[in-house]
């Protein structure tokens, strides 16, 4: 390759500019008075003269609303006309003079409905609704109406959400009393109790419960609370449309029949949304890839969080709608003062609802393709700068993605001419076929009959990211205070798909993403302070984040961002499995030594390992004079670690790591096969990215376990043509979820338990 592929896989830290000395943000409120301030005057002058935040979010001495009845007293307190009628007055005009440039000749009308929002459709816009509109500019976190959306009344449809809607997010007495209540409004309108929080803060769980997991042999789902089948079994009827909005439901059970499906109800997709739909965190972590012949289960995987997504997102637009319609239709009755209920607090500090991480760009295409295929026709009539899209993320020889990962799935070669000649394996070719950047974001943002890729953030629905992107403007915000990231402050729906290739990436930099989620904004963005959610002034909306991991193996690196960044009041559910190993798949007849050490800690496992190989192995590598010693090792760390010992000690070896380059790769691999050098270094990033074939090994030792099962095999096999070939594996007890994987789950659990430290596979 003519290239480093490394510099682009986030391996490598990105420059930002020199740290400013202070950063200064705005607090959320102090009152309503500073509320109604804010609303009508969001300068960068007002913003930069907050006080510090104290640790839960809220700065000393702010008042922070909690309940219904104290924001009712203090409306009333200074709810006179004049007051009311300043506020109309100075808002209205200043709306007016920040946008008459952009909007002087647009606008775009609403639907109205008190009774029945299906009955009647207006083009009614009230002036406080008007200027609040006007007031946001393009990067506007709220739910404003744009100019280029700008419609006619033949253009509007109506909702099918009356009762829902009707219901709004009022409080816990109205969630009770309605059994048939969307899981959306259940959801977001609960109210967090500070015993509640206290308990989430602790970060311990207990899986009270296990149910079989529908057709996936040897594997059954964990979780918290209630079984999601159980809690969900009300809505998730036919005639409820599973919880999906009646528009999405239909749309999507014709897609399916379309495809030649019979049976909804008991197909993958149905059962998956279910899962999503519960709004609990899942932790999926046995997702068949399509590019290992598991197109079927990827693809009914992604529609079903594609779905929730888009039932999430036009779920929230229409509550909001709604909302405005009460309030427009309100002041056309001559009522000025301003409205009070819990039903009209809809929304968070910025719009986007949805952030999508992934690893590189051709399975974002994937994911977007189909993102506008499963969307409504109605709200598609013109899908903006899809050209540009295509251009950017799509394959270059290969037109219908689909079509690519039919092939892939059959084992055919895909892509470029050049991977059609290569030698690599079928899933490789499949995976990196098609564009393998990994730097890359784009905002999606749905009105009612278009949707728009490149939105801006701070007006889209969804962000499709790749951690590496995210992370880069994560630190730029971070010394430059124009460059915020407050788009992710209200992330109500968190899906990380792919994570096992996430992790051969930087999942630091993912871990990063994740916590940098639904904080405090540093700046206004143009929102109606007076319809923020209550949990997001009191900084518990990442107790209300939604977040879905999806994987094809699990490591403790998944495991721990699952255990201490998710913590979701709903609860969580996760895969739990047992394997069968991939020995069987070692074509050559060789003994595999499994060599156990002990370790007292996680923490002390690298120690341990870098004096068992010291002592133990090493004598034997050094006292002998054959040649052809390769060590395959997992992570860069324990890379490092080796070479340096190595070069201590005066040996002879070559690298195949992370960071060679394409002349390097190419000098090492003949020194090896020459035996002009006696050992090999080889990394498992190095052999994800470039699975060259390594010829010359006639001892291998494998230093730490591949997170990839896949990749077991493929590296013993490579000692086919060696005489007197044998293989050496280090392992501890805090290996298991490799081990099991590679051995299986019921030799792993032995080799751990057993009073013998050696054993041994033929």
């Amino acid at each position: 390759m003519g290239r480093n592929l490394f510099a682009k896989r986030g391996l490598k830290r990105h420059t930002v500019p020199e740290k400013k000395k202070s950063i200064t943000s705005i607090p959320v409120k102090k009152n309503r008075r500073v509320e109604e301030k804010n609303a009508r005057d969001p300068s960068p002058s007002s913003s930069g003269e907050s006080s510090m935040e104290t640790s839960n979010g809220v700065a000393p001495g702010e008042e922070v609303y909690r309940e219904v009845s104290t924001y009712d007293n203090l409306l009333m307190a200074l709810g006179s006309e004049s007051l009311v009628n300043a506020y109309g007055k100075r808002e209205y005009e200043e709306g007016k003079s920040d946008s008459e440039e952009e909007e002087a000749d647009e606008s775009e009308s609403i639907i109205v409905s008190e009774e029945d929002i299906s009955d009647a459709e207006t083009d009614i816009e009230s002036p406080r609704s008007q200027s609040i509109r006007k007031v946001q500019d393009h990067r506007t976190g709220g739910f404003s109406k744009e100019n280029e959306e700008a419609e006619t009344e033949d253009d509007q449809e109506a909702s099918d959400t009356d009762q829902e809607l009707e219901l709004g997010a009022g409080g816990q007495s109205a969630l009770k009393a309605s059994v048939s209540l969307s899981s959306f409004y259940q959801h977001l309108g609960y109210k967090m109790s500070v015993g509640e929080v206290e308990n989430l803060s602790k970060k311990k769980w207990k899986y009270d419960w296990e149910i079989p997991a529908g057709d996936m042999a040897k594997c059954k789902w964990m979780g918290t609370g209630e079984p999601f089948l159980k809690a969900e079994e009300q809505e998730n009827s036919i005639s409820t449309g599973y919880g999906l909005k009646q528009k999405l439901y239909k749309h999507w059970l014709d897609l399916y029949k379309t495809a030649g499906g019979d049976d909804f109800n008991s197909s993958k997709q149905r059962y998956f949304f279910s899962l999503w739909n519960s709004y609990r965190d899942v932790l999926h972590c046995k997702k068949k890839p399509f590019y290992l012949k598991g197109l079927e289960e990827d693809s009914s995987i992604m529609d079903s969080y594609i779905m929730h997504s888009l039932n999430h997102i036009f779920r929230t637009r229409d509550l909001v709608t709604k909302n405005d319609a009460k309030e427009s239709k309100h002041q056309d009755g001559g009522k000025k003062e301003i409205l009070t209920g819990d039903s009209f607090l809809d929304r968070g500090f910025t719009r986007p609802k949805v952030l999508i991480l992934l690893p590189i760009k051709s399975i974002a295409f994937r994911v977007v393709k189909r993102l506008i295929q499963l969307t409504p026709t109605s709200y598609k009539v013109n899908v903006e700068h899809s050209d540009r899209f295509s251009d950017e993320f799509g394959p270059e020889d290969v037109e219908d993605d689909q079509a690519m990962s039919k092939m892939a799935q059959n084992g055919h070669n895909i892509g470029n001419s050049k991977s059609q000649k290569t030698s690599k394996p079928s899933d490789f070719q499949a995976l990196f076929g098609g564009n393998d950047d990994d730097d890359f974001m784009v905002g999606i943002k749905f009105t009612r009959r278009s949707t728009k890729l490149y939105s801006d953030f701070y007006s889209s629905d969804m962000i499709v990211a790749s951690p590496i992107c995210l992370h880069r403007k994560i630190e730029i915000s971070e010394v430059d205070k124009e460059k915020d990231v407050d788009y992710l402050s209200s992330i109500e729906v968190l899906i990380i798909d792919h994570a096992d290739i996430l992790a051969m990436q930087n999942w630091s930099f993912l871990t990063s993403v994740v916590e940098h989620l639904n904080r405090i904004p540093s700046k206004q963005h143009g929102t109606d302070i007076m319809r923020i959610r209550p949990w997001y002034l009191d900084g518990y909306a990442k107790y209300y984040r939604q977040t879905i991991i999806l994987s094809y193996h699990l490591n403790p690196e998944m495991n721990a961002l699952f255990n201490h960044h998710c913590v979701n009041y709903k609860g969580k559910v996760k895969l739990v499995c047992k394997y069968k190993g991939v020995l069987p798949k070692v074509l050559i007849q060789v003994p595999q030594i499994y060599c156990r050490f002990d370790a007292a800690s996680v923490a002390d496992a690298d120690d341990a390992r870098l004096d068992y190989f010291v002592k133990k192995v090493f004598p034997k590598i050094k006292d002998s004079i054959q040649g052809g010693i390769m060590l395959f090792i997992s992570t860069y760390f324990e890379y490092v670690r080796i070479r340096n010992f190595l070069k201590s000690q005066g040996e002879s070896f070559c690298l195949l790591g992370d960071y060679a380059k394409a002349a390097d790769i190419s000098r090492a691999r003949v020194w090896f096969f020459e035996g002009k050098r006696k050992i090999m270094l080889c990394t498992e990033r190095f052999h994800f990215y470039f699975r060259y074939k390594i010829r010359g090994i006639k001892n291998l030792i494998i230093y730490s376990l591949p997170e990839r099962k896949r990749f077991y095999p493929e590296i013993v096999n490579m000692l086919e043509g060696s005489h007197e070939m044998t293989c050496t594996v280090l392992f501890s007890r805090f290996d298991l979820l490799r081990l099991e994987r590679i051995v299986g789950t019921d030799h792993a659990r032995k080799m751990i338990k057993s009073e013998k430290h050696v054993f041994t596979f033929c």
